[in-house]
């Protein structure tokens, strides 16, 4: 495992959480890792620029600091799905200067784990999808699922479309972000029997991520 794409099965489910995750475990196995956030909308302005929350928690995440400006090269202000963000700007996302970053990166370390935006289909132009950059750059795919009503039919539809796309999906990843979800391991169990890939781990709610990493088991990943 050098590289995976790490989607979600809708905005706000933990992505960055269980990034930051998958980054401690890593760096606990003396790897030098980083992440990456290739687009975020919803950035602040700073003395050093614009600003995204999510970059800038995988960047602390991260075996050493590297250039914010290659942890996440299209940094967007308005909280929109980034094709408005970036419409209203008056800019395109466009892959070719968001890889040349991802290559900077991966040239540096032993493992780049590349966060998504929103869900698996969300737009990032008119010609271009956030599965896209895991369809291009060929990265295989672990998806972080928010255990709350309705996350079934959310994971399902998610791994059906990143096959379809021709992408491999790897693992998942369950986050409890609604600490008071009924019947959670009944749920729980089904995502295990209904996903066509392996459960990485379940990452308990409230647990900051160097201390969720004990919850990962990448066996199958790092074999």
């Amino acid at each position: 495992m050098s590289t995976l794409f790490i989607a979600g099965t809708d905005t706000g489910i933990g992505k960055t959480h269980a990034t930051c995750t998958l980054l401690h475990f890593l760096r606990g196995r003396g790897n030098h890792a980083c992440g990456m956030k290739p687009v975020a909308s919803g950035c602040v302005e700073t003395p050093e620029g614009l600003r995204n929350d999510d970059a800038l928690a995988l960047q602390a995440a991260s075996s050493a600091p590297m250039p914010y400006e290659w942890i996440n090269p299209m940094a967007l202000r308005e909280p929109l799905s980034p094709h408005l963000a970036a419409a209203h700007e008056g800019v395109e996302i466009r892959l070719a200067p968001l890889y040349e970053a991802f290559e900077r990166l991966r040239g540096m370390h032993d493992d780049v784990l590349v966060e998504g935006v929103g869900g698996w289909l969300v737009p990032l132009s008119r010609s271009l999808l956030a599965s896209d950059i895991a369809r291009q750059w060929q990265l295989p795919v672990v998806l972080v699922v928010g255990l709350r009503l309705g996350c079934i039919n959310h994971a399902l539809l998610s791994a059906r479309a990143i096959a379809t796309d021709g992408c491999r999906l790897v693992g998942w990843i369950g986050n409890r972000i609604d600490p008071d979800m009924a019947a959670v391991e009944e749920n729980i169990e089904t995502l295990r029997h209904q996903l066509p890939a392996p459960c990485l781990g379940i990452l308990p709610h409230g647990v900051p991520p160097h201390e969720a990493a004990a919850h990962l088991d990448l066996t199958l990943l790092l074999e």
